[in-house]
């Protein structure tokens, strides 16, 4: 039976490819070019006997062995990282800030795979308002930010899209006739004003009987059975129902989930695109 040695470099460029979904944008994120990481991920489809990646104009995805081969893989570069970060007593801090109303239950798990990929790693995380997260970047007290694109509109990584809806507790009562009962954040917060036009571009009514500091006092109210509130239908409380069909209320439009990082040494990108992978795997999901 041949044994086959596999190339650490070329099976983590091929994770690269697969994780940013771009050849370009997995050169970057290696320090490398578009040439050299075609050519290690044509060398590792060599070596393996398979086509590990189907590649188009606009589309980059796994091939039948590639989604085989691609979970193994991580574990082999996980465990290569782990045997490498043994040897090294260098402690660093990556300092990450995610916006209040985009946290959800994937951070557990961002934690998880960043310890996993680098021990020696101290994370830091910051959940504020947008507004803050950002003059926080801004002035270098953060490396990294996760905030929704309407929040900010300078370029950065494409985490995926979130979408919105009405959320209200199986025993609101909204009467006939009467405005819509709401309640939400601060008038300050982009979310609320951007509920609040489209409610008002459609000829609805509407009163806040309930404005929050914070999501977690939004959510109590609406479960509580006070108001209707737009969610991100990935964040709603468990025990609240999209209601928008039922009280005739428009469409909230969506948004895209951005990073913005200022990470530029080689340990610190790795440990940042594990961070896209996680959330793109299950922040969005």
């Amino acid at each position: 039976m041949n044994r086959i040695a596999l190339d650490v470099e070329s099976v983590k460029t091929f994770i690269y490819i697969i994780d940013f979904q771009s050849f370009t944008k997995a050169a970057d994120a290696l320090g490398t070019t578009q040439g050299a990481i075609s050519v290690k991920l044509r060398r590792l489809e060599e070596r393996l006997g398979y086509k590990l990646i189907e590649r188009t104009p606009r589309l980059v995805r796994l091939s039948a062995q590639g989604t085989v081969f691609i979970n193994a893989a991580r574990e082999f570069i996980a465990a290569h990282d782990r045997a490498v970060a043994a040897l090294s007593c260098e402690c660093r801090r990556f300092r990450l800030g995610i916006a209040e109303h985009v946290a959800g239950p994937e951070i557990p798990v961002l934690l998880a795979k960043l310890n996993e990929r680098d021990p020696a790693l101290t994370i830091e995380i910051r959940l504020e308002n947008s507004t803050q997260l950002l003059e926080a970047f801004d002035s270098g007290e953060l490396d990294a930010v996760i905030v929704r694109q309407d929040d900010d509109y300078r370029s950065g990584e494409d985490l995926g899209p979130e979408h919105f809806g009405w959320f209200a507790a199986s025993n609101f009562h909204q009467q006939q006739g009467k405005p819509l009962k709401l309640a939400s954040l601060a008038p300050c917060c982009r979310a609320r004003n951007i509920a609040i036009d489209v409610l008002n571009n459609a000829g609805i009514e509407w009163v806040e009987v309930f404005v929050g500091g914070g999501n977690v006092a939004i959510m109590a109210a609406v479960s509580a059975g006070l108001a209707v509130a737009a969610f991100s239908c990935r964040l709603a409380p468990p025990d609240t129902t999209e209601v928008g069909k039922k009280f005739e209320l428009p469409n909230l439009p969506s948004s895209r989930i951005i990073l913005h990082s200022k990470l530029t040494d080689q340990r610190s990108k790795e440990a940042l695109r594990t961070l896209v992978a996680a959330y793109r795997e299950h922040g969005t999901s």
